[in-house]
């Protein structure tokens, strides 16, 4: 799969298989393609060539009825949770049993009910999103990508924001989670300490291609310069911040 603006090539045809069941964590640093990359796995954005397939479905080429379907068996957490200010927890949970099932309000109130109990929020169901901290934030949007019992979970850097004890909790209840229903998840993060924690491979684009995509023992062993810089936070040899810095201020002379 390839993705460009304009002139810039931001997925250089990549290829990658996720496995039922799995926790696969796509690495990257700032500009390497993998907001893009989860974006296009969505079907938020459109690739310039390739596909994307998801439980065998095309998701660019399928027609409305079928689209529909496939929709009802993922679940989406945005990076900032993407909750409706003006709705309350519950609500918020609630609206994709709206919008794809015919529950009856008694049915929907109880399923949400439980999603919000096993992310720990049941007692802010009427809370609106601006009285929740970082965290609840998070786990809310958890429960509302749980709201349809996926089979296929996308996470938008999960921990971005939270302090580490926040963060060390919500990666226990996605672990949880995979554990207790067997969810394939994606996530996509830049947060090291997470990714190793909860991932079963790990895959690292850089300059929109996967420089390794394997086990994390596997990733920690690579010898590769690029998966090594990665994991020892050392700036790009090709061209680090403080050279762009100067460039930027010979351009400016």
């Amino acid at each position: 799969m390839s993705k460009s603006f304009g002139d810039h090539r931001v997925l250089d045809g990549i290829d990658l298989d996720v496995r039922k069941g799995e926790t696969l964590v796509i690495l990257g640093g700032s500009g390497s393609g993998k907001s893009t990359l989860l974006r296009c796995l969505v079907g938020l954005e459109r690739p310039d060539e390739g596909t994307v397939r998801v439980q065998g479905v095309d998701i660019f080429h399928a027609d409305r009825r079928t689209l529909s379907r496939m929709r009802e068996r993922i679940g989406m957490a945005f990076q900032g949770g993407a909750l409706f200010g003006s709705m309350t927890v519950a609500e918020n949970v609630e609206l994709p049993l709206i919008e794809f099932t015919e529950m009856p309000a008694m049915t929907r109130r109880i399923v949400v009910r439980i999603k919000l109990g096993m992310v720990g929020l049941e007692d802010a169901m009427d809370h609106y999103p601006s009285q929740l901290s970082g965290g609840m934030v998070k786990r809310a949007a958890l429960a509302r990508a749980l709201a349809l019992d996926p089979e296929v979970l996308f996470f938008d850097e999960p921990s971005a924001g939270l302090d580490p004890v926040t963060a060390a909790g919500l990666d226990r209840l996605m672990m949880q989670l995979k554990r207790s229903f067997n969810v394939t998840t994606v996530v996509v993060t830049h947060e090291l300490q997470s990714a190793f924690c909860i991932a079963d491979r790990l895959a690292l684009i850089h300059a929109g291609r996967f420089r390794i995509v394997d086990t994390p023992t596997a990733v920690r062993e690579c010898d590769d310069p690029v998966v090594r810089g990665f994991l020892d936070r050392q700036p790009d040899e090709d061209e680090d911040s403080a050279a762009k810095f100067r460039r930027f201020l010979d351009d400016l002379e």
